[in-house]
């Protein structure tokens, strides 16, 4: 896994590098979005207001709004419509009731026409009234008065009779009747308390006559998610996903950048590196059919997560480059003086690394070139070699693919005697005319030691 940060740069890289995969995704998601839009039709919601009178605390808010969801009022409202199609338990996820400022229960209806979402908030709400005064006893019905309203009615009889028997009692002739007249209006005076501190305690007496605050609205727009926002949605999350997916191909990249963990790798030494002018036709795989020409159209044929190239100096610095690794070879190898290059196939920078170098030998048959696949490595057998060379791009390669050329080389009896790393860079604007040209083709002159350090 790469520990490298994944900063804004490398964002930035992928938007560049991969803009026409990206806007395919993002159209994918996007057509993703508008099918399911399809699939589930639009809905409208219509709100209607229940005001609850008196002081309420906000538990008791909590109660009415469980109670204005509860199957009792859902189904009496459905039973009232006669929708067909629509099972009770549809209807039950189509309402909603949350609670509002100022003690009041907002009932929200869903349905796929704004007038049959108007339709069933209203009937709703006034199904929860209905319900909600029957429990607190504010109906006007027979069978209603129970309760705190019965034992009122069985006191003012009471009353009627304290009455009735005060009037029979001998008024004051003797001690007796005066006692029980007295006794009669105490027993009144307690009644008539008690029926008092029970009107103050009963919670129906200020919380009873809910209003339904006027019809629902009928809904102009679209309940979310509308087809637009599902077809943003789609596009959105798609591109995203896309970039998450590169960031986290990136973490889990696990190519070989710096020259000694190659060197390292292939159990040779760093020989040198050089520059390879950058050509955007020459990173490109070479191979042709549907699936070659659909990834060059997608801009997937080429790698995104390289560094973009360093500008270069000019032909000579990179002639001078090559010539060092040339008479570094040159010292290597015992007469008679012959190399195999081997290139891993794919990695069009190394190859033509490679074919340069050879070019330099042109006139001594020093090298001769070969590629192999990374997959299934293969080496031609020893003929005239005295060992191998390879040539590949810094962050082209695994750990496990260089161990596997490595092991190539070995069945073939060649010995690796080095590596060459290549890179990519931007070409220098060329010399000026009154510039010397230039001659240096001394690379392969002189079979001495050249001067300076790796390249």
């Amino acid at each position: 896994m790469s520990e490298d940060t994944i900063r804004l740069v490398t964002v930035g890289r992928i938007l560049r590098r991969r803009w026409r995969l990206l806007a395919v995704v993002a159209v994918t998601g996007a057509l993703i979005g508008y099918g399911t839009s399809v699939v589930f039709p639009p809905r409208y919601t219509a709100s209607a207001s229940v005001l609850l009178p008196g002081q309420w605390e906000e538990r008791e808010l909590l109660t009415q709004v469980d109670l204005a969801t509860s199957s009792t009022v859902v189904d009496r409202a459905a039973d009232a419509l006669g929708w067909t199609g629509v099972s009770s338990d549809e209807m039950r996820d189509r309402v909603a009731a949350k609670a509002a400022d100022g003690n009041i229960i907002k009932i929200s209806g869903t349905a796929d026409t704004p007038e049959r979402a108007q339709r069933l908030s209203d009937r709703v709400a006034q199904e929860f009234v209905t319900f909600a005064e029957r429990i607190a006893g504010g109906g006007t019905g027979p069978g209603t008065a129970t309760g705190p309203e019965a034992l009122r009615k069985q006191v003012e009889e009471t009353n009627r009779r304290i009455s009735d028997l005060a009037e029979a009692a001998d008024p004051g002739r003797t001690v007796e009747s005066v006692q029980a007249r007295t006794m009669l209006e105490k027993l009144r005076t307690s009644l008539e308390e008690a029926m008092t501190k029970l009107d103050e305690a009963d919670p129906a007496n200020d919380k009873a006559g809910l209003i339904v605050m006027g019809p629902a609205t009928r809904p102009t727009g679209e309940a979310p998610p509308t087809r637009t926002q599902l077809v943003v949605g789609g596009a959105l999350l798609f591109f995203l996903l896309a970039v998450v997916g590169h960031l986290v191909a990136a973490r889990m990249n696990r190519r070989l950048r710096s020259e000694g963990e190659i060197a390292a790798t292939l159990g040779t030494a760093l020989l040198g590196t050089v520059d390879v002018p950058e050509d955007r036709r020459g990173h490109r795989p070479q191979d042709g059919g549907p699936p070659a020409r659909f990834r060059r159209l997608l801009g997937i044929d080429t790698r995104w997560d390289l560094p973009a190239p360093q500008r270069s100096g000019d032909e000579d610095g990179r002639r001078i480059r090559y010539g060092r690794v040339c008479a570094r070879v040159r010292d290597l190898l015992p007469a008679p003086r012959r190399l195999l290059v081997v290139v891993p196939h794919g990695d069009e920078i190394a190859r033509r690394a490679a074919g340069r170098l050879v070019a330099e030998a042109e006139n001594d048959p020093l090298l001769r070139m070969v590629e192999v696949s990374v997959d299934r490595p293969m080496v031609p057998d020893r003929d005239t070699e005295s060992g191998a060379l390879v040539v590949l791009s810094a962050g082209s390669r695994t750990a496990e693919e260089l161990a596997g050329i490595a092991e190539a080389c070995a069945d073939g009896r060649h010995e690796v005697v080095g590596v060459v790393v290549a890179g990519a860079v931007r070409s220098h604007p060329a010399r000026s005319a009154d510039r010397p040209a230039d001659d240096a083709t001394w690379a392969l002159a002189g079979h001495g030691r050249a001067t300076g350090g790796p390249a």
